[in-house]
């Protein structure tokens, strides 16, 4: 499975573009949505469907335009659902005029198996940044994408709606921490790390 990563929108959240040949999934289109159409035409790729991690604007700024160009469904938690349609809830009503919003998903995702064309993803609830944080797992190749749970020896925030940090840590110890220590996690901002580095040198949650 190759991982294209692609920092978009106003503050560079990761966008991934999963593909398996000409197959693909788009996760966390945050945003310059032109840019990432670019790359999925340059590379004549399929989008089956957009994954989002969870709802906050800087990872949902490019669902409309990515959705409508390629007419495929978007999975989210059902805790965030009406976040993508509320800019109160997304954290964009101070930031532009109207917010950022988009339609509501197509499919409510759940923890547990989850199979889309070629790809087979394990999908975990993660929250405490957001109440309805997911990450998604690929046994097959010892990949995780957490989105703002568990970044490189960093977590993500918990001050903001819905936010926890104990539940954060719950997630981290009790669901990523769990993944074998070679599993490679690319996080919702910054670089890619693994399991066992952040178990040992994340200064937030060690084992």
């Amino acid at each position: 499975m190759d991982i294209k990563t692609m920092p978009v929108g106003i503050i560079g959240a990761n966008c991934y573009v999963l593909s398996k040949g000409e197959d693909a999934l788009i996760i966390d289109p945050g945003g310059d949505a032109e840019q990432i159409i670019q790359y999925i035409e340059a590379n004549k790729l399929r989008p089956l469907a957009i994954l989002l991690t969870h709802a906050h604007y800087d990872h949902i700024g490019g669902v409309e335009e990515v959705r409508n160009k390629y007419q495929t469904n978007v999975y989210i938690n059902e805790a965030e659902q009406s976040w993508l349609t509320d800019p109160m809830l997304n954290g964009s009503y101070k930031l532009v005029s109207g917010g950022i919003t988009t339609s509501e998903a197509e499919i409510v995702l759940e923890e547990g198996e989850l199979s889309i064309g070629p790809f087979n993803i394990h999908v975990l609830h993660t929250p405490g940044h957001s109440p309805g944080s997911v990450s998604f797992v690929f046994t097959d190749t010892k990949q995780a994408i957490s989105g703002d749970a568990l970044f490189r020896q960093g977590i993500g925030r918990t001050d903001l709606r819905g936010g926890d940090l104990a539940t954060l840590e719950h997630s981290i110890r009790q669901k990523l921490y769990q993944l074998d220590d070679d599993y490679e996690v690319f996080p919702g901002h910054g670089p890619s790390t693994m399991i066992g580095f952040e178990k040992q040198y994340n200064p937030f949650f060690r084992e």
